[in-house]
Formats: C-alpha cells, sequence, structure tokens
C-alpha cells in the first residue's frame, strides 16, 4: 500500500432526492454542466484531481491544502450566483468539506481515515458553505479568501475522536440556508430521525420505523417539549444527518438518532440525543431484548428509551438556562430555574424557587406549569417555616386548581394538584388526580414517583413497590424523590435494612428524612445511628417538637404513622 498526506475534498449535493423527484431530466443536465464547466476547471487550475463520482456527490483530492479550500470556496460562491434565477425549490446547491488527513492509494482510488474524516466534515458544513478540519484550518490562516467561524470540538459519526471545525457560508441567506429555518425554539425540542434499520433485512424497516413513530407519539405527551412532527423529520431518511443544519430547518434544539438490529432471536436498540447548538451527545444508551412477542417488545423498548429520554432532555434543559444570565425575562426560564432550586430541599432554595415561580406566573398568567411549581414551592416553603399548615396547603391548592384548569392533560400539573390533595388528606381528589396524570402521561418518572406516595399513603405499599420497580426498569437514574419514596414504602413493608438503603441513596437528604433514617436503624437496633440522624433531623427542622408531621399526616390509616414512631421508640428516643 502507497500512503501519503493529501488534501481530500468532498462534496454533496444538498435535497438530491428532492430535487431528482421534482425534475429528473433537468436535475442531471445541470449537475453534469455544472461538473465540467465549474468544478472540473476549477480543481485543474489548482492541480486537484476527482477521484470518484457518487451521483449526488463527489470525492476529489489535491496536493496542496491551501489550494482543495480555496477551489471549495470558489465553487460555492460562482454555484450560488449561477443559480440565484431559479426558484428557491429547484437550486442545487452544495455542501463542501475538506480535510488534511493520511490517505491509501490504491489505483485511481483513496481510501483510508484522512477521507473518512473529510466525508464526515462535509456533513458539517452548511449550505452553500465549506467546513474544513482542524488541521487544514492551521495551513489556511490567512492564505484564503475567506473567514473561518470556530464550531469547537465535534464528535463526527463513525469517527472515534473528535475533530475541530471550521465553517464559512456566504452572508447571502440562500448560501446559509437560513431562508428555510425555523426560528429557534424557546423551549426544548427534540426532532426524531428515523431510527436506521441495520438488521440487513429490508422487511424489518415496518419495525425501526413503527419504533420511531412511537417515540414521536410519546414524547408528545410531556408538555414541556415540544416533539417535531414525523412528516417533518422522515424526510431525512438515509440522509447524512448534520446536526445544525436539521436543527435549524425543523426548529429543534435536540436531535435523536437511533438504529435497531435484529439478530436471530434479540433485537438491539441503540439511541442517542444530540444538541444541535453544541453538536454534541447529551446521552446515548442501547437496549438489547430477546424477540418473543415483537409488539410487546417494541412497547417497552419505546416505554423505556421515552422516559430515559425525558429525564435527559430535562436535565440538559435546566442546566442550559443556569447557564444563562439571571436577569432572564422569559417566563420559561424562570420556571427552569424554581424546577431546579425544588430538588435541593432547604428552606433558602425553596423561598427563591417560590419567588422564581411566582415571577414566572406574573410575566405569563396563562403558563400552567408555572402555576404548577408555585402550588408546590408554596407547600415546600410551609414545610421549612413552620407556617399553619392549613394556610398554607389552601394557597397551594389554588395555584395547584389554576394549573389543572389551565391545562388539564399536563402530567405535571395534575400530579402537582393530586400531591396537595394528599397533603390535606383528600384521599378521592388525590387518586383521581394521580390517575389522570398517568393517563396524561404514562412514561413520566416524576409521576409514578407520585402515585407511588399515594398507593403508600392508602396502605397499599405493595402495590407501590411493584410501581417503582417498574420505573426503575424503565429509567435507571430515578429523580432523588424516588428514593424517598421507595425508602417510605420498603419501611412499611417491614424491610427496614432496605429501607434505608433507598433514604441514603438521596444526593439531598431533608431534615425529615434524617427521621426516616432515624427509625429505620430504630427497628435495626442500630441505637446511636438513630439517635445521630434523630439529633440532625431536630436541628433542621423549623419546630423542633415535630420534626417529620407533614409526612405522617399523609397515611390514612393512623397506625402506618404510628409504625413510624416505634422505630424511634426503639431506639430510646423521645418522641
Amino acid at each position: 500500500m502507497e500512503r501519503r498526506l493529501a488534501a481530500i475534498l468532498a462534496a454533496d449535493v444538498v435535497g438530491y432526492s428532492r430535487l431528482m423527484g421534482h425534475d429528473e431530466a433537468a436535475t442531471l443536465k445541470r449537475l453534469k454542466a455544472l461538473r465540467t464547466e465549474l468544478v472540473q476547471p476549477s480543481f485543474a487550475s489548482r492541480k486537484g484531481r476527482i477521484v470518484k463520482l457518487m451521483g449526488d456527490g463527489l470525492l476529489a483530492e489535491f496536493p496542496s491544502i491551501v489550494e482543495a479550500v480555496q477551489s471549495a470556496i470558489d465553487i460555492q460562491r460562482r454555484i450560488n450566483d449561477r443559480e440565484t434565477d431559479l426558484p428557491d425549490d429547484s437550486r442545487i446547491r452544495l455542501r463542501i468539506g475538506v480535510n488534511l488527513g493520511d490517505i491509501i492509494i490504491e489505483g485511481q482510488d483513496i481510501y483510508g481515515d484522512g477521507v473518512n474524516v473529510a466525508a464526515r466534515v462535509e456533513e458539517m458544513a452548511p449550505v452553500g458553505g465549506v467546513a474544513i478540519s482542524g488541521s487544514a484550518h492551521d495551513h489556511v490562516i490567512g492564505k484564503v479568501d475567506a473567514a473561518f467561524e470556530d464550531q469547537g470540538e465535534q464528535l463526527l459519526k463513525n469517527i472515534t475522536r473528535t475533530v475541530r471545525i471550521w465553517t464559512w457560508a456566504r452572508s447571502d441567506p440562500h448560501s446559509s440556508g437560513k431562508h428555510d429555518s425555523v426560528p429557534p425554539p424557546e423551549r426544548p425540542s427534540v426532532a426524531v430521525l428515523p431510527f436506521d434499520n441495520i438488521s440487513g433485512d429490508p422487511e424489518q424497516l415496518y419495525f425501526s420505523d413503527g419504533i420511531t413513530e412511537d417515540i414521536i407519539t410519546e414524547l408528545s405527551r410531556f408538555k414541556s417539549m415540544d416533539v417535531v412532527a414525523r412528516n417533518s423529520t422522515f424526510v431525512y431518511r438515509d440522509q447524512a444527518v448534520n446536526v445544525s443544519e436539521i436543527g435549524r430547518k425543523v426548529g429543534a434544539s435536540h436531535l435523536l438518532e437511533g438504529s435497531v438490529r435484529k439478530s436471530g432471536s434479540r433485537i438491539r436498540l441503540t439511541a442517542q440525543l444530540i444538541d444541535v447548538k453544541t453538536g454534541k451527545h447529551v446521552w446515548a444508551d442501547r437496549y438489547d431484548r430477546e424477540l418473543s412477542e415483537i409488539f410487546e417488545l417494541q412497547d417497552e423498548l419505546v416505554h423505556s428509551l421515552v422516559s430515559a429520554l425525558a429525564v435527559r432532555l430535562s436535565a440538559a434543559e435546566t442546566e442550559r438556562s443556569l447557564r444563562r444570565p439571571m436577569n432572564s425575562p422569559a417566563a420559561y426560564d424562570l420556571y427552569l430555574r424554581a424546577s431546579s432550586l425544588d430538588r435541593l430541599y432547604n428552606a433558602n432554595t425553596a423561598r427563591e424557587a417560590k419567588e422564581l415561580a411566582s415571577q414566572a406566573v406574573g410575566l405569563d398568567p396563562g403558563f400552567a406549569r408555572a402555576h404548577a411549581v408555585l402550588a408546590g414551592q408554596i407547600f415546600t416553603c410551609g414545610w421549612f417555616e413552620n407556617t399553619p399548615k392549613a394556610t398554607y396547603l389552601e394557597e397551594a391548592l389554588q395555584a395547584a386548581a389554576k394549573a389543572v384548569e389551565l391545562d388539564p392533560n399536563d402530567s405535571f400539573c395534575s400530579s402537582t394538584r393530586a400531591t396537595v390533595h394528599l397533603q390535606r388528606r383528600e384521599f378521592d381528589q388525590a387518586r383521581h388526580y394521580s390517575e389522570q396524570a398517568l393517563k396524561s402521561n404514562p412514561h413520566d418518572t416524576w409521576v409514578w414517583s407520585d402515585y407511588a406516595w399515594y398507593l403508600n399513603s392508602v396502605g397499599k405499599p405493595e402495590e407501590a413497590l411493584e410501581r417503582l420497580d417498574s420505573m426503575e426498569h424503565f429509567e435507571p437514574y430515578p429523580p432523588n424523590w424516588h428514593w424517598e419514596i421507595r425508602g417510605q414504602v420498603l419501611y412499611n413493608l417491614k424491610r427496614y435494612g432496605e429501607a434505608k438503603t433507598a433514604l441514603k441513596r438521596m444526593t439531598v437528604t431533608p431534615f425529615w428524612v434524617k427521621a426516616f433514617l432515624a427509625a429505620c436503624c430504630g427497628q435495626l437496633g442500630e441505637v446511636e445511628a438513630a439517635k445521630t440522624y434523630w439529633a440532625e433531623a431536630i436541628e433542621g427542622a423549623p419546630d423542633k417538637g415535630d420534626t417529620f408531621a407533614h409526612q405522617l399526616d399523609v397515611y390514612r390509616d393512623t397506625a402506618d404513622a404510628e409504625h413510624w414512631v416505634k422505630g424511634l421508640r426503639r431506639a430510646e428516643l423521645d418522641v
């Protein structure tokens, strides 16, 4: 094999299938004319050669990286000028990528890592523009008639390392693709691309398509995000994915892509969530299942993926919000900040979250979720500030009722109202809104935890544990709140050691959880540990004589509440 360092140029026709479908003969004629009248002369003048043609694209090599990049820019400028008199949907536009790397020569063909990277760099180019790798950029600074924008380190498909990408696009709106882009969303928006069928069996396409369509449908249940419609994403089937370009086209903040492989009696599904702005992977996972009942399997895979995806998407969007300036005027931004503080469980963050939620409601009185977060912060502040229970629960109910009135199909709003009713010992209403939340979105892991809390409170800990176990099967990294509920359920089942383990998995442990831990230790005969936890609970409680009454009040049967007190008494604690 002969190896050498070379400049590799990869070009691709944007929307080739659409152009061919519109007028095949005219498209082929124009492409041939562009190649012979513009592309080949440009290459020849700069000592480049076309290695291969691929219908909708080409691969070329140059002895000089400067010549390759300058040729790419000249071609894009001339094509864009040449096509301006044609209707917008008939224009031929290219993406071009250039890389400097090692190649293998075999006859007239070239292979190797340098070629593979060039092909993936091309996918990152804007429509009518050029993308180059970091290695190429280092050699062309100040030597070409163009200014490149740094896109940072990117993880390219099938390339094991990250590659720094630089892009150039004409200020002409037709060259950047902005003419047919959708404004970026104010809240998380996900576009689910058709999952690749890599089974080697074309007849399995129905299964990968079915997975994709079900994911789109089930993600749409989450009112906190927008989901791009199927018809807008299936046009990208079997196309190379340019994350930023598709994101602009469909108005998505995130893309979900994946593959399905059937092998023997097993199905493997892989999925990855990508942030459109950065091109980085937010989350990726793989699911392996036995192929026994294919449609039941499909339901299980979709449930598992959607539940996990929603958690990751929410976390990514919250993290992005927290990096923005604090004076952001958007109600949604305030809602995200309040939600993130809600998980910290202390008096200061509860007060701050309540204020942020109040501001969100003031900015957008019709924002249902802002009212729901406000309701939650009202009773959380009540727990920490020793406010009369009747006062704060009445105020919380008003906010929760408003949230459900504004959006009765939002599972978060219904679940919040159920929680308020549970705190008020209104068990029938708590059941009604818990079930309404589950019906609205059976994939929301937070809703599952809340429903398990309700079941445990009305004396059904076995059923509650089944719910929690099932949720963990779908979402192996549940929210902090889940472990508190699981600890309570296991305690009521007299599985004290497991209850203690679950409670200790909480990343934040408020004072009442320390009281729960004290009771677990008391039942286990760990007297000194129980006393330590109890002292910490009293230290954090606003009412030193009543550390977790607001939690025990949710039990319909007073014997269940007394069960916790017995755990403390077994540790010889004065309660």
